[in-house]
């Protein structure tokens, strides 16, 4: 494996630029073969690296930046899962992190022995090489979109298990060659050093992330916070004698309530990364194998057993899980295609067993072992995004049917959302807001405007008019969506937007809250309680002094017989979708019939969060709960129009209540539409005990109606509950 001469090309700006080439057309070319992408990484870097052509050297900025990538790879793994349904998945992805590291430790030493004639010690060492593997697939199932899918999100957690046994078994393997026996003192100390060190990330963290975004809003600035906080994780890692992908990783899931997917810092995230540091990785991957070694016979003969262990052993720990949890064939196949490549920790493995010498002088790995791994990263990194792509194709269209019904159902009820902007320095942060409110799979119906009204035709009022609306351009554009902008002259503020509400068919308004200037100005503020009296549309009146992705909880205040609202679905998947991007816990102050309509719908629509429910009866209630809101929180009041079902006395009292109590926490005040396009809510007697979705059997149906006849007639109220206190704790 020695390397060939200098290198063709050597100038900075020329290297640059091929690696630019190769970035931008292999994609275009492998496109039409239907080969992945990756592919056409790995096989250019081959093409152009020293063992092929020489055009490239691989030197220090491959090094520099390919494991750099590696590392962006595996924080992006880290950050893009969702983290409730990585809950959902942990134990089944443990179980198989434990098969994808067991099955190929054990076929792996066995054949090293028996069919490669060398020793129990360097077989195991080898063994721990199967166990590994890299993430290499994991872009295509982002590209595919079904990050959330079980058999993706037990494959990553597989993957850590895998390294981390990987690592332990390496790190024995050297204590034994060093001192010539076994000592469990150094693996515990390393164990040791591993608990150390994630309560350290779990505790640092989220105190000195939440702190940085709070007070540095700038995407530059916290783009590079964000690399460097996974770099230190990464070179802590190494330094207390973990791999570095662990320390990217890790810092991935730490980060990751922190960063919204639908966040303008997620798009840069995503961007930079599959722009240049994850192709960078890929190339340097071709760059360091040689295929000069397939002449020699020898070679072939241990290539041979190598890839036969190290693609059975993964294919049927991935079989095994299969069988184990139910699931299906596309499911195995994502999970072997994630778990059968090797790269990094591979290359680790066998460079530190022919770096050590025998007591005879021979190299523990020879070169034989070492050509034959390089062949095995070779074919199992051109048949991992093979079989990812299959399989991922199979599990996007399985995810596609089930969600036609629900897409149907979105269009059938498609959102016109309208943004009121009018000042520059919230502007950004309303539209922000809206965005995450917003579901995650839309409907092509679906839209969002932002209007600027004025009632000055100057030309200062114009100009303020035009940087309000592009800073809402640029909001948008970050987060990779598209605002239709409105700029409108009309009598005053609240006449345009009722105007423009009208005129786009607006379903949902969001604008910021007023800011008292005198004494007799009411909590709302004119304007804003002028336009509740004009539109009977849903109205989110936000006020939060925090960015959205720095909230800890979202509080929700819900009044008596809210759910017989006609918004009150629209303004429950609303927070619903808020909760869900945020990864954050919402807690429904309610009383029980709303708890059980609020549990049944989430339910229902399928949303996948963290929700609590504190029992509220009356405003008395709620004044003993409001203590419990802390400065990071966001408190949320379902309000309630004049005139509307669950409007009270309590409800009315709730502004000044507010004003006097909430001045300085983040507030959202949610009107919900008022005799609109009703969203029939089906009867949830007890949605956490009984699935929601069945249908009753007809004799229970007959011995309901019976029993309402019986009520009528005997003229029977229920009794009225008595008042009992509550752990109103929160």
């Amino acid at each position: 494996m020695m390397l060939l001469s200098t290198a063709l090309v050597s100038n900075p700006v020329a290297i640059f630029l091929i690696v630019m080439v190769i970035i931008l057309m292999a994609p275009l070319l492998l496109n039409k073969l239907k080969i992945p992408h990756i592919i056409g990484m790995i096989v250019a870097g081959i093409i152009v690296g020293p063992f092929g052509f020489n055009i490239l050297a691989a030197d220090s900025s491959f090094k520099i930046f390919g494991e750099v990538g590696l590392l962006y790879l595996m924080f992006l793994a880290g950050i893009e899962i969702d983290m409730y349904h990585l809950k959902l998945n942990l134990k089944r992805g443990l179980v198989f992190g434990a098969l994808t590291f067991v099955v190929p430790m054990l076929m792996g030493t066995v054949a090293s022995v028996y069919l490669l004639k060398i020793d129990w010690l360097t077989s195991t060492l080898l063994a721990s090489m199967y166990a590994s593997h890299t993430l290499i697939a994991y872009p295509v199932a982002a590209r595919f979109g079904i990050t959330k899918s079980p058999a993706v999100l037990i494959a990553i957690v597989g993957t850590i298990i895998a390294v981390i046994g990987a690592l332990l078994v390496l790190a024995g393997a050297v204590n034994i060659h060093q001192v010539g026996e076994f000592q469990s003192s150094s693996i515990a100390w390393l164990l040791c050093k591993l608990v150390i060190y994630c309560a350290a990330v779990l505790y640092l963290y989220p105190r000195v992330t939440r702190y940085f975004f709070k007070n540095y809003s700038d995407n530059v600035t916290q783009y590079v916070f964000v690399l460097a906080m996974v770099l230190l994780s990464a070179l802590v890692a190494r330094l207390i004698g973990l791999e570095a992908v662990l320390g990217s990783f890790f810092a991935g899931l730490v980060l990751n309530r922190y960063i919204p997917v639908s966040s303008t810092l997620m798009s840069r995230i995503e961007f930079v990364g599959n722009a240049l540091f994850i192709p960078y990785f890929l190339i340097g991957v071709g760059m360091m194998i040689n295929i000069r070694v397939i002449g020699n016979i020898e070679t072939l003969w241990v290539t041979a057993v190598m890839l036969v262990i190290a693609l059975s052993s993964k294919w049927l720990a991935a079989w095994g899980a299969q069988k184990i949890y139910h699931m299906d064939s596309a499911d195995r196949g994502m999970m072997f295609g994630l778990t059968t490549a090797h790269t990094a920790v591979a290359l680790a493995v066998v460079t530190i067993g022919y770096n050590m010498t025998l007591p005879d002088g021979s190299r523990m790995m020879d070169e034989t072992i070492l050509n034959g791994t390089v062949l095995v990263i070779l074919i199992t990194c051109a048949i991992a995004p093979i079989v990812t792509t299959r399989a991922a194709a199979r599990l996007k269209l399985k995810m596609v049917e089930n969600e036609v019904g629900l897409q149907k159902e979105a269009q059938r009820h498609s959102s016109h959302t309208l943004i009121a902007v009018s000042n520059p320095l919230t502007a950004g942060s309303l539209v922000e807001l809206a965005l995450l409110s917003r579901p995650v799979k839309k409907s092509p119906l679906d839209s969002i405007f932002a209007v600027n009204v004025r009632n000055d035709n100057s030309g200062p009022s114009k100009a303020l008019a035009q940087n309000v609306i592009d800073l809402s351009l640029k909001a948008a554009a970050a987060a990779g969506s598209q605002l239709l902008t409105i700029q409108r002259y009309d009598l005053n503020t609240v006449t345009g937007i009722v105007n423009t509400i009208e005129e786009r068919d607006i379903n949902e308004v969001f604008i910021g809250m007023h800011r008292k200037a005198t004494v007799i100005d009411t909590f709302l503020g004119g304007k804003t309680e002028q336009l509740l009296k004009l539109t009977n549309k849903m109205v989110v009146i936000s006020r939060c002094y925090i960015p959205p992705n720095t909230v800890t909880r979202i509080v929700v205040y819900v009044p008596q017989k809210a759910e017989f609202e006609t918004g009150f679905t629209r303004w429950l998947h609303t927070l619903g979708n808020l909760a869900r991007e945020l990864g954050c816990r919402i807690i429904f102050c309610c009383n029980n019939d709303s708890r059980r309509v609020i549990a049944g719908v989430l339910r229902r629509d399928r949303f996948a969060i963290r929700s609590e429910y504190r029992q509220v009866e009356n405003r008395d209630d709620f004044l003993l709960l409001s203590t419990h809101v802390l400065d990071d929180d966001l408190f949320v009041m379902i309000g309630a129009r004049p005139a509307s079902v669950s409007f009270s006395n309590d409800i009315a009292e709730m502004p000044g209540f507010m004003q006097k109590n909430f001045a300085r926490n983040n507030i959202l005040v949610i009107y919900p539409e008022q005799f609109g396009d009703e969203t029939p809510i089906e009867s949830f007697s007890d949605p956490l005990a009984s699935d929601i979705s069945s249908t009753p059997s007809p004799w229970l149906l007959r011995l309901r109606t019976i029993a309402t006849g019986i009520s009528h007639r005997l003229h029977l109220r229920p009794r009225r509950k008595k008042h009992r206190p509550t752990d109103l704790h929160l």
